[in-house]
């Protein structure tokens, strides 16, 4: 027979008993450190990133929801509070978002524009809910220098005082917009007859200096309908003959000037977007003008479009050995990245010296893996022929099969 169980001792008691409070201890101070600013931050971050109407950004800054990811780096001491607002990650109202795969959303922004602070806190500083600065000039010397794409800001563009109604379709293609659609701070010319007028009276460099003349050299562009062997300017009718008939529907003009070519493009039925900045020239607020879209991007920013949509990409003259190698090489994958099997690159007039071509570009332009279609290449002698300058003309497709 079994002898009855002997009570436990009073000592092991105890023992489980400060056990048990150690375990509910550690669990509450784990809690505590991991969770507390979780659930509490939302409405927080709601109240300090919304400030009350005509608050100056200068003198009472908002306070963002700081993460150590916002700016690498870099001493958020020496950016503007503004810049530090927007930049911060901001938690979603609805927590965790499969498609962000996070609870946060980090607005996009280049990382160098951090490595210019003094000329982005000028950029930054204005009156939150008021007028921002009439800071064009800033705003794309920033953006060159790498800060692509500027911050958003919290406040009204500078316009004109009296704005009109744009002229309608199609007569806004080839008429010389109303002066009062620009706000000309920015430019040496302060209204569009000037700017047409300097490709005779003004000495020295200007980009594009005849494009604005929409009845000079920009009326006759690719729209001949003779095509000349071996020359180098191709016409949109020759190139459009190569395609099967309504088949070229949407593209891109990378460096576009005055838009020409995406005008000529839409009286065919062609959607194009033309890139353009703004060197001592509305050259986005013509564009707008003559109704195709202006796109406010620089030849370092990658393409914003998804890969394989786009049935044609041209570019005139931007493209050339201005640009560093490397670059260049960046670029021209990411034009094929966003053409579409069977979509077309026309490189016009790219400018090159001496035997650049043959040892630089060409095989650059090869390495991509494009099928040549046309390429011309011929002597440029306005300045004269011992300087050795090159243009390439060049027709590329992208491989409709086995292109990836």
């Amino acid at each position: 027979m079994e002898s009855p169980r002997k009570p436990k001792a009073l000592s092991t008691n105890l023992f489980f008993l400060f056990l048990l409070l150690s375990t509910n201890l550690i669990t509450l101070f784990l809690s505590s450190t991991f969770y507390s600013s979780s659930s509490c931050s939302l409405s927080s971050a709601a109240t300090t990133l919304i400030p009350s109407s005509g608050g100056d950004s200068s003198s009472t800054p908002p306070q963002p929801l700081r993460t150590s990811q916002s700016i690498a780096s870099t001493d958020e001491e020496d950016l503007p509070a503004e810049f530090i607002a927007f930049t911060s990650g901001q938690v979603l109202p609805f927590g965790f978002n499969t498609n962000f795969d996070s609870d946060k959303i980090y607005p996009p922004v280049g990382s160098s524009c951090s490595r210019f602070p003094e000329e982005l806190r000028r950029f930054m500083s204005y009156e939150v809910n008021g007028s921002c600065p009439d800071d064009e000039l800033l705003a794309q010397k920033l953006l060159l220098k790498g800060c692509e794409p500027l911050p958003r800001r919290r406040c009204r563009p500078a316009t004109q005082n009296h704005c009109v109604e744009p002229y309608p379709l199609p007569e806004s293609q080839w008429k010389t917009p109303p002066d009062s659609s620009v706000v000309w701070t920015a430019y040496t010319c302060k209204n569009y007859q000037c700017l047409i007028d300097r490709y005779i009276k003004q000495k020295g460099f200007d980009d594009c200096k005849d494009c604005f003349d929409l009845n000079g050299r920009e009326r006759s562009r690719w729209a001949s309908s003779k095509i000349v062997p071996g020359s180098l300017d191709f016409t949109i009718d020759e190139v459009l003959s190569l395609r099967a008939p309504g088949t070229v529907r949407i593209g891109l003009d990378i460096g576009g000037g005055v838009a020409t070519f995406a005008v000529r493009m839409k009286e065919r039925n062609v959607t194009v977007i033309t890139t353009s900045m703004n060197l001592n020239g509305p050259f986005n607020n013509f564009i707008a003008s003559r109704g195709v879209i202006p796109m406010y991007v620089s030849i370092s920013q990658r393409l914003p479009f998804f890969d394989n949509t786009m049935d044609i990409v041209h570019s005139m003259h931007v493209l050339s050995n201005w640009i560093p190698t490397t670059l260049l090489h960046f670029l021209v994958f990411d034009v094929y990245r966003v053409l579409r099997p069977g979509g077309l690159f026309w490189l016009d007039h790219f400018f090159c010296v001496g035997d650049e071509l043959r040892d630089v570009y060409g095989p650059l332009i090869r390495s991509v893996g494009f099928r040549k279609v046309k390429w011309v290449v011929g002597r440029k002698l306005d300045r004269g022929e011992e300087l050795r300058e090159m243009y390439l003309s060049a027709l590329l497709e992208k491989p409709l099969d086995n292109s990836w």
